[in-house]
């Protein structure tokens, strides 16, 4: 039986240890501690998104983490506070959305995916922007879940309504046209607004002006795979001004005369011609025709000194003017698909072989099993379009004299 004494000392240990795991669970909560050493707590969200503010909003997240060994199983999810587990990354890049306030959900998907896949360890920003103000439930919720720096912005009006030279009347008859041909997106308006956006603006928009290379994100798109370098420095290291994980043909009936108009910009402009150009990937017959191939532009990683230059803004003012984007159905993808591939060196194009990626309907998964296995990937070869018939990969790959992945020739229906 214990004596008085003893029960003291036991009561008193016990209560040692209470305070040594207090000051424990404290330590390791941590608080931001200013440059002075006093520590201060700010609430992560309150800082520049006030509804009230600004349009274009700059969220800072504050201190990062420092790099460990030991890092979280790279399927867990992204954790709101404290997410940077490597240093940031050195180019001068981000990645960037077009997206609206009901896209809060699927956009988060998409960010999610990327955060856990790559930025977790490089930390670059993000940029937002949408033809109508961000609401702050959109702002508080996605900068809750990236890291970096969020940035959101609104698009100037002029980038996002008839230019004056367009015929209403002539445009409403053609998207009646093409909803009785049952032509995809046909009738939408907010659709060709989007494609002539992303095909002569955003990379104009005011929050772009800092960076040298962007990646594109949809909402609800899937990354299968880990991706375990900096992308933005492959890129740069290598001379790549554009990469694509999935390419495909275009329909036709939405871009009847996008051909005819580059041609005519071609025989006025032939000096914005690359000497070393792809024209033989997006064409069969020498420049007679257009055979649809495009990259499919919901993902690509590319130069923004490209989109900026010369060529480029004077191939777009020209289609711009000639009002396919309203009077047909152009989209984004054959445009900078195009203009890649006359403009550009072909060996500056860059397919992302082992990037696991989704947009609906298409999926590029490595069918190489040394590839799946190494970068932890979660999807089927089997639902790989990269080698099937409606494909444009294959013929970039033969036309480049790249190597294909071992076991290719088993993916291709």
């Amino acid at each position: 039986m214990a004596t008085p004494r003893a029960g003291g000392r036991y009561v008193r240990l016990a209560l040692f240890a209470i305070v040594l795991l207090f000051c424990g669970y404290s330590l390791n909560r941590g608080s931001p501690i200013s440059n002075n050493g006093a520590a201060s707590v700010i609430p992560r969200n309150d800082q520049g998104t006030s509804p009230d503010g600004p349009e274009q909003v700059v969220v800072e997240h504050g201190e990062k983490a420092e790099p460990v060994d030991n890092q979280e199983d790279s399927h867990a999810p992204v954790k709101s506070s404290n997410k940077a587990a490597g240093a940031k990354g050195t180019v001068k890049a981000a990645l960037v959305a077009l997206a609206r306030n009901s896209d809060i959900a699927s956009m988060s998907n998409s960010i999610k995916q990327i955060e856990q896949r790559f930025n977790k360890n490089y930390n670059y920003d993000w940029v937002f922007l949408n033809d109508e103000p961000f609401d702050s439930d959109f702002k508080k919720a996605i900068s809750a879940i990236v890291s970096g720096e969020a940035k959101f912005g609104t698009v100037p009006k002029e980038h996002w309504s008839y230019p004056d030279w367009i015929d209403k009347e002539k445009a409403a008859y053609a998207r009646e046209d093409m909803v009785q041909r049952r032509i995809i997106y046909g009738g939408s308006v907010s659709y060709r607004h989007m494609c002539r956006y992303e095909s002569g603006f955003f990379y104009r928009h005011e929050l772009m002006k800092d960076y040298e290379y962007y990646w594109r994100v949809d909402p609800d798109i899937k990354l299968y795979c880990d991706i375990d370098y900096d992308v933005f420095q492959y890129m740069k290291d290598n001379n790549k001004k554009y990469g694509f994980t999935i390419s495909l043909h275009e329909y036709q009936e939405t871009i009847p005369t996008l051909w005819e108009t580059t041609k005519e910009f071609i025989d006025e402009n032939p000096q914005y011609l690359d000497e070393d150009n792809n024209m033989a990937w997006i064409s069969d017959d020498k420049g007679k025709s257009y055979n649809g191939c495009h990259f499919w532009s919901n993902f690509e990683i590319a130069s923004l000194d490209f989109f900026r230059s010369e060529a480029y803004n004077k191939y777009f003012e020209h289609l711009d003017k000639a009002g396919g984007f309203f009077y047909e159905r152009w989209g984004d993808a054959p445009v900078h698909s195009i203009a890649v591939s006359l403009f550009m060196p072909k060996d500056q194009i860059h397919y992302f072989n082992d990037i696991g990626y989704f947009h609906v309907p298409f999926t590029n998964c490595p069918v190489d099993e040394a590839t799946r296995l190494a970068k932890n990937c979660v999807c089927q070869p089997k639902k790989d379009f990269t080698w099937r018939g409606h494909s444009c990969t294959p013929r970039f790959h033969t036309l480049l004299g790249l190597k294909r992945p071992k076991g290719w020739e088993n993916f291709t229906e």
